[in-house]
């Protein structure tokens, strides 16, 4: 069976995390089964926002050490380089959008992912932890590049310095997720917020994501002598002309990504 499922639906597409037996504990072929979902995701041009979640109680339990383990002891990556990399980091990155839908366990590289996207809502029931501390293991993902970035100094050191426990409401508090739902309504709500990004213009959406991770990476006066050309290219296109006749017949635009 499949480790990972791909289905468009819309304009979205469904990246499921399928290993419950194991918690959705990552091994090489999950591992694998995502980058080239990612991937798929990044070529497909009818999918305009991925929804990354799992299927079962858990959206995961961090990696299968015992499958992985040797492997990255060894000098191997988590993920293929040839694929789009689920964490962001590169070599190869997306430019399109991830909302992430956590319910349950979110440990280790589950933390990791979310960082990774751009949109995290969880579950009432989630619970996190970057435990890696525990086992004597640095975060290899990206928490130690974007834990303090998303949540401040002070509340990644404490949950990463420690390995401890915590649950959904205190991921609201640090900004690690935007949004806390009952579990109940953890896909629907995903799924609506996913559908609300990806009913907007593509090529702003791309060129919001670019700029603003430019501005973090590079930063910001680097980014503000590429700005003005960003815009000025989009409102030369098809799209942009849609928003301006939407915009005075008052109505939503209705975007081909053009």
């Amino acid at each position: 069976m499949s480790r990972v499922t791909y289905e468009l639906d819309g304009h979205v597409a469904l990246i499921g995390l399928q290993r419950p037996e194991k918690r959705n504990a990552f091994d090489r072929a999950m591992l694998d089964e995502l980058a080239r979902a990612y991937t798929r995701y990044e070529l497909d041009p009818g999918a305009r926002c991925a929804l990354l979640f799992a299927h079962g109680s858990h959206f995961t339990g961090g990696l299968d050490l015992a499958s992985v383990g040797p492997e990255v002891q060894a000098g191997a990556r988590a993920f293929d380089v040839a694929e789009v990399d689920p964490l962001d980091v590169g070599p190869r990155r997306r430019t399109k959008p991830v909302v992430v839908a956590i319910q349950g366990y979110c440990f280790t590289l589950g933390i990791e992912l979310a960082l990774g996207a751009d949109v995290r809502l969880a579950a009432d029931d989630a619970r996190f932890t970057q435990l890696e501390v525990k086992r004597a293991f640095l975060p290899f993902g990206n928490a130690t590049l974007r834990f303090a970035a998303v949540s401040g100094w002070g509340n990644a050191m404490r949950w990463m310095l420690t390995g401890d426990l915590f649950d959904a409401a205190e991921a609201l508090r640090i900004g690690l997720v935007q949004g806390v739902v009952p579990a109940s309504a953890l896909m629907a709500e995903s799924k609506a917020l996913a559908a609300r990004i990806a009913a907007q213009a593509p090529l702003a959406v791309r060129a919001i994501l670019a700029s603003s991770r430019a501005a973090l990476e590079e930063g910001p006066e680097v980014e503000a002598t590429r700005v003005y050309d960003r815009a000025r290219e989009l409102m030369k296109t098809e799209d942009a002309a849609e928003g301006m006749r939407a915009f005075l017949e008052r109505r939503e635009g209705v975007f081909q990504g053009k």
